[in-house]
């Protein structure tokens, strides 16, 4: 099995990230070394291109961004497929700060680091932040396992990577929370990743590539799971049938699944423009 965790004794941040000017900016020619220094680990890991990363940049900007993090609010998802969870765009986020690390994160630089990364050309990031920014989940909360959709139904761009990036200071493995990285058939689950304070998971976002938190959270009440969840696009490459979020079970687990007239339902409105994903 390829290493897909990159462990790190010295103290640099994997990307350096300064504020000298007054704003959150990355190094070009340091962001594209470090990209290109874990290309083969990314495109060689399993079940499918990924990777976890730790000290992803300095602790103090992501214990800030927590620190300014918006009022808890009541879950935004709450189906068979997730609960207890809260999903905050920029309209919520009422931070300079939080504003200026996102910025960043789909600059210019940011996006030359990804495509060293990854092998993936052509990448943009998304100004309407569909299902991105800011990520909550108390307590009893959850994730089913799932593949993302891949056509954004405003731009008709073709979802190509996601960055999860933790902001979970002395998060304790007993409270569960660990994202799983899942197979394409649900046979196995390749990585349980814990979400601790600046934790990175980049990771193709093809059909099939299966992850989640699907089980609930049992951190104490006044602890939630945090963090940041943006995704990267492309042009598509031809002509692609929309698909929607597919959540899916795991072996032995009676759990809720996205069912063959959901997604074909789902597909023939976004193809005649009468639906979006949000």
């Amino acid at each position: 099995m390829a290493q897909t965790q990159i462990d790190r004794v010295v103290t640099e941040p994997v990307l350096h990230m300064s504020d000298a000017d007054g704003f959150l900016e990355l190094d070009r020619a340091q962001a594209r070394a470090a990209g290109a220094a874990l290309h083969d680990v990314y495109v060689n890991a399993q079940p499918y291109p990924h990777i976890v990363l730790d000290n992803f940049i300095d602790p103090a900007i992501l214990q800030r961004v927590h620190a300014e993090f918006p009022e808890n609010k009541p879950g935004r998802f709450a189906d068979g497929y997730s609960q207890l969870k809260t999903g905050y765009t920029l309209d919520a986020i009422r931070s300079a700060y939080i504003h200026g690390l996102f910025a960043a994160l789909n600059s210019a630089p940011f996006l030359v680091f990804l495509e060293q990364l990854t092998g993936i050309k052509g990448l943009t990031s998304d100004p309407h932040f569909l299902g991105g920014g800011l990520h909550e989940t108390r307590r009893g909360g959850h994730l089913s396992v799932h593949s993302d959709f891949n056509i954004h139904p405003r731009s008709k761009l073709q979802r190509r990577l996601n960055l999860i990036l933790f902001l979970n200071e002395d998060w304790d493995d007993d409270w569960g929370g660990k994202l799983e990285l899942w197979d394409r058939n649900m046979a196995r689950c390749w990585h349980s990743v814990s979400p601790i304070l600046g934790r990175a998971v980049i990771f193709n976002t093809d059909a099939r590539n299966n992850h989640g938190h699907p089980d609930p959270l049992a951190c104490p009440e006044n602890v939630t799971r945090r963090s940041i969840a943006l995704y990267y696009y492309t042009a598509p490459a031809g002509k692609m049938v929309p698909q929607t979020t597919v959540f899916r079970a795991r072996p032995g687990v009676n759990e809720t699944t996205t069912s063959m007239m959901s997604r074909l339902r789902y597909s023939v409105a976004q193809i005649f423009g009468k639906a979006e994903e949000d």
